[in-house]
């Protein structure tokens, strides 16, 4: 039995049965919801990163194939590895997973593998190219139509965060703060929050800035001052427009 039919296989011995229903509903797979479509076999989080942990060397025509499928855990699988393969790999297995990954955007279509693979791959990546060639790469995603490129957009910056440069994260919500989508809110508010963990008067500034907080989307506000003090957080929001 080759490695990927033993992928399927595993995931399919620890799949519960009424499960994949509940995640389907979770992640909007209903028609005209973000996730329409997808099918789930009911694997949890932790067992898929059990899985992964056996098959981690998994090659990259492996790797592809289980990208295309039709369940969203072998996709998730098929992430994880390369996640894993990315910080276990030199430069040029890095570059070429990086590569890789730029190729295979269209697969990576729904908030969780976006989340569990972007400051991983394409914000880790990114910190180290020369200042010109993140900007763009990262402007090009947050100006896509697709949802998940603008989402992949924004959290890869939560690599840049941890290291303590929030110039891209700063610039890239200003290109996302008017987004339609909600899943970019969030996203948007929860890579503000991780800025205002490290350096609070830099996301006040954002969010005074042209009194940006009254205008932009309530969701990403929220998210992004949750960790403020009572009062000033609820001074923020009631002075919105």
């Amino acid at each position: 039995m080759n490695l990927l039919q033993g992928i399927k296989n595993d995931l399919r011995l620890v799949a519960r049965k009424g499960q994949g229903e509940t995640l389907a509903r979770f992640f909007k797979t209903g028609k005209g919801q973000y996730g329409e479509g997808d099918l789930f076999l009911g694997v949890r989080v932790p067992q898929s990163r059990i899985i992964v942990k056996k098959y981690r060397m998994l090659s990259f025509g492996e790797i592809e194939k289980l990208l295309n499928s039709r369940f969203h855990e072998e996709r998730l699988v098929a992430i994880l590895i390369l996640v894993g393969q990315y910080q276990q790999g030199d430069k040029e297995v890095r570059a070429k997973i990086f590569m890789f990954y730029q190729e295979h955007l269209a697969r990576i279509n729904n908030w969780d593998l976006v989340d569990v693979s972007a400051p991983h791959i394409v914000g880790t990546h990114l910190f180290s190219a020369p200042k010109k060639m993140r900007a763009s790469f990262l402007s090009s995603l947050a100006h896509s139509q697709n949802l998940w490129e603008r989402r992949i957009a924004i959290v890869s910056t939560l690599s840049f965060i941890r290291q303590g440069d929030f110039i891209s994260t700063l610039t890239i919500a200003k290109l996302l703060v008017n987004d339609p989508e909600d899943l970019i809110h969030k996203a948007t508010g929860w890579m503000l929050r991780e800025v205002g963990k490290r350096e609070v008067a830099t996301l006040e500034y954002f969010l005074q800035e042209e009194n940006r907080y009254r205008t932009m989307p309530r969701t990403m506000l929220r998210y992004a001052i949750e960790h403020f003090p009572e009062a000033k957080r609820k001074k923020y929001l009631s002075d919105i427009l």
